[in-house]
């Protein structure tokens, strides 16, 4: 059930934000896009772990925002981006196969394009403003494209598909310090100082990272899959720019 007290409370939280950033354009209603009724109960039962509201803020997706979503899983964040970006933006998803979740939220929503295409080609038909994955950059290291791991052509196709000065959001589990990229078949888990790495290498740079989605009582010894503990691990958010 819905809290409307929480959802007045994260628009005044945004808002507070954006003023003391000095921000002049007026934020979006995030709240009202997470108390849409079109979102399904599987969706809504899990924005308190996600917070979706806070990191939709933080890459500033707003009305017109055109967005390319990589690998959008069972199209929770699909539904989110395309009610926030409204008629006048666009969410294309790139992933490998058909995501049943995300063609029938197509279907009804005319401002999302389901793109299946294979690691390396171009991810949306025009230059986006933000290119946007969650939870899933680890598994991007655990298969190749020729010689390189499909995270490094992955990032590459990112940087071609942003304008210059869009934003490359990353979310995603973390594991514990030192272990950098080893743990992404086994805890599903990758650490952030790695990704950061690797996306600079691609000729990004970091922008700015939140802690919104952080958990001190992440050990980063569990696998991510089995354990239960999927919107509750530690997680960094890391925002990436592309040099104007």
């Amino acid at each position: 059930m819905r809290n409307p007290l929480t959802h007045a409370a994260l628009a005044l939280s945004l808002a507070g934000a954006a003023v003391l950033a000095g921000c002049a354009t007026v934020v979006p209603d995030y709240a009202a896009f997470l108390a849409n009724p079109a979102r399904p109960a599987t969706d809504t039962v899990r924005d308190a772990d996600r917070k979706p509201g806070e990191m939709m803020a933080f890459a500033g997706i707003k009305p017109g925002t055109l967005v390319a979503e990589l690998v959008p899983g069972g199209g929770y964040y699909t539904r989110l981006l395309s009610l926030a970006v409204g008629p006048s933006g666009h969410v294309y998803t790139y992933g490998l196969r058909v995501n049943p979740a995300v063609a029938a939220w197509a279907m009804t929503n005319p401002n999302v394009t389901e793109g299946i295409a294979g690691a390396g080609t171009p991810i949306a038909p025009v230059p986006v403003d933000v290119v946007w994955t969650t939870l899933n950059y680890h598994d991007l290291k655990n298969s190749k494209v020729g010689d390189r791991d499909t995270a490094a052509v992955t990032n590459d196709a990112a940087f071609k598909a942003l304008k210059p000065g869009g934003v490359y959001l990353i979310n995603d589990h973390q594991t514990a310090k030192g272990l950098g990229t080893t743990q992404t078949a086994t805890l599903h888990r990758i650490e952030d100082v790695a990704v950061i790495r690797e996306v600079e290498a691609a000729g990004f740079k970091l922008d700015g990272r939140s802690a919104i989605l952080a958990h001190a009582g992440d050990d980063h010894t569990l696998k991510v899959v089995e354990s239960g503990i999927r919107d509750k691990t530690d997680q960094f958010v890391l925002r990436f720019r592309k040099p104007r």
